[in-house]
């Protein structure tokens, strides 16, 4: 992905890599802590409020991404606000029952 780039400065290459590595790491941590959290049942009331705080956290990725890299000709952002706004919606919907 990186390489699709073209010729940018060493420092732009790493700036690059660390936006990709920061996102991956939010979104696994996001689930890894959904998991835990449902797995744990720590009680209906802290499962629902991490659903909610998890979905918001999702929602202002899903405007971020469609303000930025979605603008861009790369398929992979384009999809990435549906895919977040999808997600955000399933935990909001999961944190009502």
């Amino acid at each position: 992905m990186v390489a699709g780039f073209g010729e940018i400065s060493a420092d732009n290459r790493r700036v690059l890599v660390q936006e990709w590595l920061a996102e991956a790491v939010t979104m696994w941590s996001f689930a890894v802590l959904i998991v835990v959290v449902t797995a744990v049942g720590g009680g209906t009331s802290v499962a629902h409020w991490t659903y909610r705080v998890t979905a918001g956290a999702l929602l202002v990725l899903a405007v971020l991404t469609a303000l930025t890299g979605a603008r861009t000709p790369v398929v992979w952002f384009k999809i990435c606000p549906v895919l977040l706004s999808a997600s955000a919606v399933l935990l909001l919907v999961a944190s009502l029952g």
